[in-house]
């Protein structure tokens, strides 16, 4: 572990305004980004400078009101606008323009305290819910579900009868109705975003769960969250107006629009002027923030981004320690066994019963080697990566069989333990590097925080320079400048460089690629491959290649485990399982690679498909498609002995190949 601890110093921590006290000209200048495009949007200017204007006179009622609001003079009451009353008086000869001026700190109050105690409770709650899933997201809906039965106004009217009336009682009221669709709004954002590539990754760096939360999820919800909250601001003073109509808002004489809108119905034939005001103001305020929510989500669509600003936090010292070479590795620690997987099983409850998609699978990685983990699509290759990890998506189970990775066990092991092995001891990286980092942050902030995350005594400048460090590790130039970037503006293998570094920030002693070429052209696969096999020798990791493509393994990897239907079926290395395979499977799938020598002839191919596991035949699961199969080959399971899972290997003479072997320089 020593040996990977050079990865630090120096870099120019304008970077990253998040963790620096000194970059603040950053925020600025993205808030000004913001503003900019929404100036360009008439609409979204008209609307915010209403609302500015109803909130500032909210705060400033007191100088601004001509007379006092609850001022009555029975003499001039239902006068017409004039020049001593700009808007009139109404029934008791209260001043209307007053009146309305103090109903908007209401109206601000409703809208600002309904919306703030509804998202505080739903949005979490939804986000806890989808994220959990299985009982936790069943109970949480159903209770969801018996409240929806009940009627909101019904239910406004009970928590009013309780704590009597009062804007308090009513909002309340009114936030958890809203409560109640911002979890289910919620719970059905994250539940999208949970399925994405990205908050795999973060749980693969060892962030925690209010991180993943509330730090990579929450940020890539917020614009339909930021619209349906101007919405329910508006929503909240139309039912504040109405409780204050019906009487069971503020007390009766207090200004609020809905109020003055109840009394001016009751005189309108004497003063048909008196229910504009209150009328108006209701519905351009509501128009407003609408509009204005409208406006801010195209504005930060065009950011690219939503960059939560942190509090500054307090920098800590450093604590010294000394960086040890690669070459310091010894002989004993780096054939040390790093990755050690026992009888692993791995099922799912289907409609038709458990379901086993990884059966028995048992592999040794020690540093400084990477094994290859090779087979068609439905093998079961990434499954067993991914319960390597402690990632088996719900509602899967790890069954049987044991994860060492340095001897510590990850089966059975809790959430908070499994955050600790997560990018400290293993880490990932996923097939589409696009997919797998969130759009909404930049490399620098992703980075970054996956470093804090494993390194708790690094303070704001050592966490830049290591961040600069991994990313010319990883052979990526001007690392300093790109720091600032967003994935888009990356290409396919420069976004996989980012991956590899944003696994590394932990310092793992096992990588797992589940097929980091994928999608890439042959240069860049090369040089993806390159940075892998590079790293793997610095810093001597265990690396497990998960992969489709024979090629990529006899050019990359040191050994190679075939897997078929869920099982291990031969294993051994690169230059045995290429030049003398053992196994029927292993050698179709090396007559299937195509050559540099081409041929008239149809490209070999394996018959039939993988079968669903639900529907494995007895014996070898690859004898139906097998063309040296006996009827011994159907008779029971066949155990994986001397490397091989065929029970006719020491008859069989197998084509293999000469594998294109890596030149090491």
């Amino acid at each position: 572990m020593e040996a990977r601890n050079h990865m630090m110093n120096k870099v120019d921590s304008s970077v990253f305004p998040a963790l620096d006290p000194e970059a603040g000209p950053e925020v600025p200048r993205i808030a000004r980004r913001v503003l900019h495009r929404m100036l360009r949007q008439p609409a979204t200017v008209a609307a915010g400078a209403f609302v500015a204007a109803i909130m500032i006179a909210a705060v400033l009622a007191p100088v601004l009101a001509p007379y006092d609001p609850l001022s009555q003079d029975l003499r001039r009451a239902l006068e017409g606008p004039g020049g001593d009353h700009w808007l009139g008086t109404d029934y008791l000869g209260r001043d209307v323009l007053s009146r309305l001026i103090f109903g908007a700190r209401v109206a601000i109050q409703a809208s600002l305290q309904t919306v703030a105690i509804a998202l505080i409770v739903g949005v979490p709650l939804g986000l806890f819910a989808a994220y959990r899933s299985g009982w936790w997201d069943r109970v949480l809906m159903r209770l969801l579900d018996v409240a929806d039965s009940i009627p909101g106004l019904v239910l406004a009217f009970a928590i009013i009868a309780v704590l009597g009336p009062g804007l308090t009682s009513a909002m309340i009221a009114v936030s958890i109705i809203f409560a109640m669709n911002y979890m289910r709004l919620s719970r059905a954002l994250a539940l999208g975003e949970r399925e994405k590539l990205y908050i795999d990754a973060a749980r693969v760096s060892g962030l925690t769960e209010r991180n993943v939360l509330f730090r990579q999820m929450l940020p890539n919800m917020a614009g339909p969250l930021i619209v349906q909250s101007t919405i329910y601001m508006g929503t909240a003073l139309l039912i504040e107006a109405a409780l204050s109509f019906l009487g069971l808002g503020l007390d009766i004489g207090a200004p609020s629009w809905g109020g003055m809108l109840s009394g001016a119905t009751q005189w309108q034939n004497q003063q048909p002027f008196l229910p504009w005001p209150p009328g108006l103001a209701i519905t351009l305020t509501v128009l407003a923030y609408n509009l204005l929510g409208d406006g801010l989500r195209d504005a930060l669509a065009g950011e690219g981004s939503i960059r939560g600003i942190r509090e500054r936090r307090q920098a800590r010292r450093l604590s010294s320690r000394p960086a040890a070479s690669a070459a310091e590795i010894d002989g004993p620690q780096a054939e040390r066994i790093a990755l050690s997987i026992r009888g692993l099983s791995v099922a799912f409850p289907t409609d038709t019963g458990i379901v086993t998609v990884v059966d028995d699978v048992s592999l040794d990685v020690r540093r400084g080697e990477m094994l290859g983990l090779v087979g068609e699509s439905g093998s079961g290759k990434t499954m067993t990566g991914r319960a390597a990890l402690g990632l088996v998506p719900i509602p899967g189970l790890v069954t049987a069989g044991s994860v060492r990775v340095d001897g510590q066990e990850v089966v059975g092991s809790s959430e908070a333990e499994l955050n600790n092995l997560r990018g400290g001891s293993i880490s990932m990286i996923f097939q589409d590097p696009l997919v797998a980092l969130s759009p909404v942050h930049t490399i620098g902030r992703q980075l970054t925080q996956a470093i804090r995350n494993h390194d708790h005594d690094l303070n704001a400048s050592a966490v830049q320079d290591r961040a600069v460090e991994l990313l010319e590790m990883v052979g990526i130039a001007e690392a300093r400048t790109r720091l600032r970037d967003y994935p888009h503006q990356f290409s396919g293998g420069m976004a996989q460089r980012v991956v590899i570094a944003i696994a590394l920030a932990g310092q793992p002693s096992v990588l797992i690629a589940d097929e980091p070429t994928t999608a890439l052209d042959v240069t860049t696969q090369r040089q993806v491959l390159d940075v892998l096999a590079d790293l793997k020798d610095r810093l001597g990791m265990a690396v497990v290649l998960i992969t489709h493509d024979l090629g990529v393994v006899a050019d990359a990897c040191d050994r190679a485990a075939v897997m078929y239907a869920g099982q291990i079926i031969e294993e051994g290395t690169v230059d045995e399982i290429f030049k003398e395979p053992r196994h029927p499977y292993t050698s179709a799938l090396l007559a299937a690679v195509p050559t540099s020598a081409g041929g008239s002839g149809r490209l070999p191919t394996i018959p039939g498909r993988v079968p669903p596991m639900d529907a494995l035949p007895t014996g070898c699961r690859f004898a139906p498609r097998c063309l040296h199969r006996r009827d011994v080959c159907k008779m029971g399971p066949i155990e994986l002995t001397t490397g091989s899972r065929c029970i006719r290997e020491d008859e069989l003479s197998l084509p293999g190949t000469t594998p294109v072997l890596r030149k090491k320089s």
